[in-house]
C-alpha cells in the first residue's frame, strides 16, 4: 500500500508517503516557529490558519517528490488526536475529503502511537528494527510516558508525568532564564557550554518506588538558582547543564526501572526530547550495561512529522482497519483504547 500521511496536531504541518513494500518515499515539514515566536508560545487559532495555508501545497510537493500521482495512492492516514482541536480538524478534513474523492480507505492515527512507532520507520543496518515486547519512552513537549509495548496496538502505561512534561520543563526553564522561543533546543545547546557539577539539582521522584515523573519542582530549583546567581552568561550555561543533567539522569533511572518492570531489555525512545544528544548517550550506556539495546528515530523524526503518521496508518490500513467517512478528532485520547494490529509482522514490526 502507498499511504499518504498528514500531521497537523499542533504547530508543524507534516506530509509523507509511505510504501509498505518499499518504505518511506518522501516527506516534507513546515514549522510555524517564526509565526509563534512573537507570542512566546503556540497560538491555536494562528496554528489552525497556517495549516490551512500550507497543507495542500505540501501534499502536492510530497507527491511530486515521491514520483506518484494522487490517483496512485492506496490509502490516507491523518492525525486524529491528541492535539489542538482546530489544527486537528484541518488535517482530518483534508484527509477525509481526499479519501472520499479518490474512494480510498482512510484512518485517524493516534499522535503518540505515531511517535512510538517512529523508531521502527527505518531499519537499523546492524540489528534491524526492534521487535515487541519492548518499553517505549515517549518524551515530547506535552508528554512524558513510559509504555510497555506488548504488540503493535497493545500498550500498557507504566508511568507518566504528574505535572510538566520534560519538554515543557525545558521550554519553561529556558524562558525564565531569558532564552528565546522555542527555548528547549536553545537550553540544550547552552548546556553544552556549561561545566558539569558547577550546580546540582535533584533527580525528582527517583528516591521512591514507581515510574511516574514530576518536573515542576526541578523547574522551581532552577528558578531560585538563577534568581540568586550573578546571571552572567557562564552561569546561565552552568545552570542549563545542571538542569539537563538532572532531566537526563531522571529519565535514565526510570527507564531502567521500566525495563525491569516489563521484563525486557529493549527500549525505544521517541518525541522531541529524544533528539537530545546527552539523553541518547546516557540511554545507550544504560541499556548496553544491561546487555540490551535502545532505538531512536533519526532526529528529524523525533519532532512532529508526517512520516510517522504515514507509517502508523499504513500498519493499520494494511491490517484492514479504517474509519468511516465522518470527520472526527479527539483532542484527548487514551492510547490504551487502541485496537491491536494483526499481521504487523509483515512489515517487520510484529511479534
Amino acid at each position: 500500500m502507498k499511504v499518504l500521511g498528514i500531521e497537523t496536531s499542533c504547530d508543524e504541518t507534516g506530509v509523507a508517503v509511505y510504501d509498505t513494500a518499499a518504505g518511506l518515499q518522501a516527506h516534507a515539514l513546515y514549522s510555524q516557529i517564526a509565526l509563534h515566536a512573537e507570542y512566546g508560545g503556540v497560538v491555536p487559532e494562528l496554528a489552525s490558519r497556517d495549516h490551512v495555508r500550507k497543507l495542500l501545497p505540501l501534499i502536492r510537493q510530497t507527491l511530486a517528490e515521491s514520483g506518484l500521482r494522487v490517483n496512485q495512492l492506496d490509502g490516507v492516514a491523518y492525525t486524529a488526536g491528541p492535539g489542538l482541536v482546530g489544527a486537528l480538524l484541518v488535517g482530518a478534513g483534508v484527509a477525509r475529503a481526499l479519501a472520499w474523492a479518490l474512494d480510498l480507505p482512510a484512518i485517524g492515527v493516534h499522535h503518540m502511537e505515531g511517535h512510538l512507532l517512529a523508531p521502527l520507520l527505518e531499519d537499523d543496518p546492524v540489528r534491524g528494527k526492534p521487535q515487541p515486547p519492548f518499553v517505549a519512552l515517549l518524551v515530547s513537549g506535552g508528554h512524558t510516558q513510559l509504555v510497555a509495548v506488548e504488540a503493535i496496538g497493545r500498550y500498557r502505561l507504566l508511568g507518566e508525568t504528574l505535572d510538566d512534561a520534560a519538554g515543557e520543563a525545558f521550554d519553561k526553564t529556558a524562558k525564565l532564564m531569558g532564552l528565546p522561543y522555542p527555548g528547549g533546543p536553545q537550553l540544550a545547546a547552552l548546556a553544552g557550554q556549561g561545566r558539569a557539577g558547577a550546580y546540582r539539582f535533584s533527580r525528582p521522584m527517583t528516591d521512591r518506588p514507581g515510574l511516574d515523573f514530576s518536573f515542576s519542582g526541578l523547574k522551581t530549583q532552577v528558578m531560585l538558582a538563577w534568581r540568586d546567581s550573578d546571571q552572567s552568561d557562564p552561569t546561565r550555561a552552568d545552570i542549563a547543564r545542571a538542569f539537563e543533567d538532572a532531566v537526563v539522569d531522571t529519565l535514565a533511572i526510570k527507564c531502567a526501572r521500566a525495563l525491569d518492570a516489563a521484563g525486557c531489555e529493549t527500549l525505544v525512545v521517541a518525541g522531541g526530547v529524544g533528539a537530545n544528544q546527552r539523553l541518547r548517550a546516557k540511554l545507550a550506556e544504560v541499556t548496553a550495561q544491561r546487555g540490551g539495546r535502545v532505538s531512536f528515530p533519526r532526529p528529524a523524526f523525533c519532532t512532529d512529522n508526517g512520516a510517522m503518521i504515514a507509517f502508523a496508518g499504513a500498519l493499520r490500513l494494511e491490517a484492514g482497519q479504517h474509519d468511516d467517512a465522518s470527520v472526527r478528532v479527539a483532542p484527548r485520547w487514551d492510547m490504551a483504547a487502541l485496537a491491536e494490529v494483526a499481521g504487523a509482522e509483515g512489515l517487520g514490526v510484529g511479534g
